[in-house]
């Protein structure tokens, strides 16, 4: 199996706008990167969505997505969702560069994130240790400022 691309076009509220590159490698890592303009300064939690369902903003784009049943955690917590990918970091510009890899997303077989939305909330995600009733569902994460669909990039 070859490398799979993926993109997503981000779009919200207040001019929040950019565009994201999902890369999965042949061995199975999964590299999501690219800039999100018109972000508040600081850290904003980064999940992806359950449902590619944007007929009513953000908001319609579903819980975070979690095939296995998980409680909301790090990237780096055994014990996540699927779709937790932490924080991304606005500079005082409002621009965030977004680099990570994650092991625990895929463009394909049964647990694809094709098709499902990206979203960029306007808090920062506690990462379920926050102790608030939302820390174990969504990480306290806030409102939903930006979203895209990840489709298929074409291959040309």
């Amino acid at each position: 199996m070859g490398t799979l691309k993926a993109v997503a076009v981000i779009a919200g509220e207040h001019n929040v706008r950019g565009s994201l590159q999902f890369v999965q490698d042949p061995n199975g890592a999964t590299h999501v990167k690219g800039r999100i303009f018109g972000l508040a300064p600081g850290l904003h939690g980064f999940h992806i969505h359950a449902l590619g369902d944007t007929t009513n903003g953000c908001n319609s784009t579903g819980p975070h997505f979690n095939p296995l049943k998980k409680n909301h955690g790090a990237p780096s917590d055994e014990e996540r969702h699927a779709g937790d990918l932490g924080n991304i970091f606005a500079g005082p510009d409002g621009v965030a560069e977004v680099s990570i890899r994650d092991i625990q997303i895929s463009l394909r077989g049964q647990h694809s994130i094709l098709g499902r939305a990206v979203v960029v909330h306007s808090d920062p995600d506690d990462l379920g240790r926050g102790g608030h009733e939302l820390s174990k569902t969504t990480g306290n994460a806030g409102a939903r400022v930006g979203c895209g669909i990840i489709g298929l990039q074409s291959s040309v």
